[in-house]
């Protein structure tokens, strides 16, 4: 199952609590691309959407499509942000 750093989760909730007043609200991350080379999206949503996978802790909601369940279930989801204030998330391999 994916992970987030502590890191990803505190900016993931500064995220949703600034794009919503959903209390309901979380991070929703999708895919789109190709299956040899996904592409990740990540928005603010409401709730989640039907056969979404649901994830995270009393902070931030995680809401994960099907596909991007499946490909991420190794991963651990990271986040910057950088000077100008833009959040950069990067996906690292699960520690063995």
């Amino acid at each position: 199952m994916l992970t987030l750093t502590e890191n990803a989760n505190t900016i993931a909730a500064t995220i949703v609590a600034q794009q919503s007043t959903t209390p309901d609200a979380g991070l929703r991350i999708h895919t789109s691309g190709t299956e040899k080379e996904p592409r990740f999206s990540v928005t603010v949503a409401p709730t989640p959407e039907p056969g979404d996978e649901v994830i995270g802790d009393e902070e931030i909601r995680v809401f994960l499509e099907h596909a991007a369940a499946e490909a991420l279930t190794d991963k651990v989801l990271d986040a910057t942000v950088d000077e100008q204030g833009a959040v950069s998330f990067s996906l690292l391999p699960q520690p063995a």
